[in-house]
């Protein structure tokens, strides 16, 4: 039975978003003994809600409150207000999200160190090494389920993949195979293998894909520690006379506003939403916003090296049926500065479905170098680049005055200027992409521009000093003890893996490192 629990109750940690990190962290504290309030924006939706209709359940779930951008970026002019693809709901993106779950490398957790001084970049060395990380990233993977780990088999091919795997080959690779996913291979945790349904970006219609909104959140209700309340906008977080944080104001469904007190917050409401939280947070002790005194707070966005490389066959491969990215090459992921740039990228199938293949294969064009493409679409494979961006201070997430939320809120503007190593690493990736297509005999390939970023990092980085970031490597923020950040804004670097393991492996050690502090009444 869900607990349930008073606005004045001041013992109870209030975690704001359910997603990867707020899910992880509230169930793991739920588990502990603690109890815990999860304020999530969005509604809950269960998998019988979920539709294969990608278009429908985009409309449905997705996060389509008002935003602006700004700069140099491809997305802000072809979706200038859409600037990140998540979602708006119980268990937050991992709703929406493809399943892959790879360790960030050693090399690219000392970015600074590794990489040296790359004019433009801000890089910075992680607080924590791979070393430490190692012992959570275990139990992460234990958790989702990720094939390939604890002697999980790994997914089959579908004809995407093995496109794909012959083309590396060909090109000589050696690291291919269906990926480290958390998407049940065979039954586990209560739920079934995979089904191979297809279309499922959007949610798994079997469950068999890991995410909170089935796995973490009704494990911490079932402890009788946690409590979810399902639109919820948190609008500030509260402190006290001293400067500790005393709970949060949000506003609820009927758009009434309502305070919960708390002893501890952890803010988890991702890379956009998490630092305008704490911006829109000012109070006259914290003239800049919360744990803000280094002025990085919405600094340093990352998104991802993102494209993709679609590629028409004179044969039909049938790309969506089957899982949508169960295949990967991670050649290049490999630091190795001969190819013009630093760090590296992974190579990954990817499906989507006619209408978003419309939308994104080349915004805004028509003719028929389009149509030949869309006519053709059972004889389409397709990859998603993904690789390491450089961390940018300019490339920050600001509060937009003139534009307001629903609540009279000020909006998240996201600005981002593509470096040149990310345009260095972009190149050679489409490059290689389309190569590896052509060595299999691909008629035509298309280079598509970055899409609305689903991978959204930085804005509140994890740093050693106080002074060069926004939380320490327990993701505890430098300025005040009792407030945490538990999602993906905290990554120093963005490295080029998909980052959802990481972010579970972090609230896994977070939830430990809070419960240890609360018992030694240091928060």
């Amino acid at each position: 039975m869900a607990a349930k629990f008073n606005f004045d109750d001041d013992g109870v940690v209030v975690v704001v978003g359910s997603g990867a990190g707020g899910g992880t962290v509230a169930n793991e504290l739920a588990q502990k003994g603690i109890n815990v309030v999860v304020l999530e924006a969005g509604n809950r939706w269960e998998i019988a809600d979920f539709e294969n209709d990608e278009w429908a359940n985009f409309l449905r779930i997705s996060w389509i409150d008002p935003r602006t951008t700004s700069g140099n970026w491809r997305v802000a002019k072809d979706f200038g207000g859409l600037p990140a693809w998540i979602v708006k709901a119980v268990g937050g993106s991992t709703i929406h999200w493809a399943g892959a779950s790879l360790r960030i490398q050693p090399h690219e957790f000392q970015g600074r160190t590794n990489y040296g001084n790359v004019a433009g970049a801000n890089l910075l060395d992680w607080p924590v090494t791979r070393a430490e990380l190692d012992p959570y990233y275990d139990l992460a993977e234990k958790k989702m389920g990720t094939t390939g780990t604890n002697g999980i088999p790994r997914l089959p091919g579908n004809n995407n993949y093995k496109v794909l795997a012959a083309g590396a080959a060909k090109m000589g690779y050696q690291k291919f195979h269906t990926g480290n996913m958390s998407i049940n291979s065979q039954p586990r945790d209560g739920r079934g293998s995979c089904q191979q349904i297809g279309f499922c970006f959007q949610g798994c219609k079997s469950g068999a894909k890991w995410s909170t909104l089935y796995t973490e959140i009704p494990k911490g209700e079932a402890t009788g520690h946690m409590e979810v309340r399902p639109n919820a906008m948190v609008l500030r977080v509260l402190h006290d006379a001293k400067g500790k944080v005393s709970g949060v104001e949000y506003a609820d469904k009927s758009g009434k506003i309502q305070m919960q007190k708390a002893r501890a917050v952890c803010v988890a409401g991702n890379s956009i939403e998490s630092p305008r939280l704490l911006l829109n947070s000012a109070s006259n002790l914290f003239r800049d916003g919360l744990a803000n005194s280094s002025g990085q707070v919405g600094r340093n966005y990352m998104r991802h090296l993102t494209a993709s490389v679609y590629a028409v066959f004179d044969r039909e491969v049938h790309m969506y049926r089957g899982t949508t990215m169960a295949g990967i090459v991670a050649d290049e992921s490999r630091h190795d500065t001969k190819r013009g740039f630093v760090g590296g990228y992974e190579m990954e199938t990817l499906s989507l479905g006619l209408p978003f293949i419309a939308a994104f294969l080349e915004p805004g064009a028509w003719g028929r170098d389009v149509t030949f493409g869309l006519d053709r679409y059972a004889n389409m494979a397709g990859m998603w680049i993904v690789g390491e961006d450089m961390p940018q201070a300019s490339n920050r997430v600001t509060l937009n005055a003139k534009v307001k939320d629903a609540n009279g809120q000020p909006v998240a503007n996201v600005h981002y200027d593509d470096h040149p190593n990310d345009l260095a690493m972009r190149n050679h990736a489409f490059q290689q992409g389309s190569a590896l297509y052509e060595s299999v005999g691909a008629v035509k390939t298309y280079r598509t521009p970055p899409y609305p970023s689903t991978h959204n990092l930085g804005t509140n980085r994890m740093s050693a000093n106080a002074r060069d970031g926004v939380v320490n490597k327990f993701g505890q923020t430098h300025d005040i003890k009792n407030l945490f950040v538990s999602d993906g804004s905290q990554f120093t670097t963005g490295a080029a893996e998909n980052p959802t393991l990481t972010i579970v492996a972090l609230a896994i050690r977070q939830a430990e490192y809070i419960a240890k502090q609360m018992a030694a009444k240091e928060i």
